[in-house]
């Protein structure tokens, strides 16, 4: 058993070593997600009192009756009673890195407000304020969902829907939030509750359409004299597999084989460049794969 140990410690530090990237990764998006979320609350949302749904639209309306608390502040003491549903609902799986972006978005959001950065407000139009919010948060949103994470409130909840009706996480939102801006309606007047209504919609068609666009692959099917090679490019240079399919002509009645493969946009493009250098006349088919599970891809159950 000794002899083994060397060769096996060697493989067990490089996938360890594999996970710490993909960690480091997960959580570098998640970072960027939250704090563009926060940018948009500052910048536009909160100085203009629009409440687009969420444990942050009602902070905004606590914080327009009672000043003395920051909108960060009381969005922190909300996820954590919703924290709390939502690991007795989904479970712990959904705890860490959702507790990460929570807390990281109340604290970003809490700085922002020691600064006074949303007295920097970039404009006072209640349209342009409610439309480029709302496309930096859902931007920021997706970029956190896609990692099996939550930026926590009201995402919480929507998470549930999810989970239990399949319902897509931004429709779920929609359903979620159009509460809140019924309150933003009573506390603020019908014009901002319908600027609110405005960003909550928009809000769940950009994350929708993010995170399609974030696992968005190519699924490519190839005929060609120059398999071999072509194969073989997509193993030693996209560091991708391949599966190898027999067919019969139609036309000329000769067997032939046709390679199917599935690659990142920008993987496909190199291969497509190969391809046309070593086989002009090769027939190619390329399919939008909306999300890809498996190896080599998304995990088909998220994990922490």
């Amino acid at each position: 058993m000794g002899a083994f140990k060397g060769p096996f410690l060697g493989l067990e530090k490089m996938f360890s070593r594999g996970n710490h990237m993909k960690k480091f990764k997960e959580y570098l998006l998640i970072t960027m997600g939250f704090l563009l979320v926060a940018l948009s609350l500052e910048l536009f949302l909160v100085p203009n009192k629009i409440a687009a749904g969420g444990v942050s639209g009602i902070a905004i309306i606590i914080n327009s009756i009672f000043p003395v608390f920051d909108v960060g502040f009381l969005m922190l003491g909300m996820n954590i009673i919703l924290f709390i549903i939502g690991f007795l609902v989904i479970g712990n799986k959904f705890g860490a890195k959702s507790i990460y972006a929570s807390l990281g978005l109340s604290g970003a959001i809490w700085i922002m407000d020691r600064f006074e950065l949303y007295n920097r407000v970039l404009t006072k139009d209640l349209l342009l304020a409610s439309v480029f919010g709302t496309l930096l948060s859902g931007i920021g949103m997706a970029m956190v969902f896609n990692q099996n994470a939550s930026t926590g409130g009201t995402d919480i909840l929507a998470k549930i829907l999810n989970k239990f009706f399949h319902l897509d996480i931004g429709k779920s939102l929609l359903a979620v939030d159009f509460v809140v801006t019924l309150f933003a309606g009573v506390s603020f007047g019908a014009d901002i509750a319908m600027y609110a209504l405005l960003a909550v919609i928009v809000n769940g068609f950009v994350i929708d359409n993010v995170i399609e666009g974030l696992n968005s692959c190519k699924e490519v099917m190839i005929i060609s004299s120059k398999l071999e090679e072509i194969g073989n490019y997509i193993i030693k240079e996209l560091d991708r597999g391949y599966t190898i399919f027999h067919g019969k002509g139609g036309f000329t009645g000769k067997n032939t084989k046709i390679l199917y493969t599935v690659l990142y946009r920008r993987q496909f493009i190199k291969l497509k460049k190969f391809i046309k250098e070593i086989d002009s006349k090769a027939f190619i088919t390329i399919s939008e794969s909306h999300e890809v599970l498996g190896e080599g891809f998304k995990d088909i159950v998220g994990d922490e």
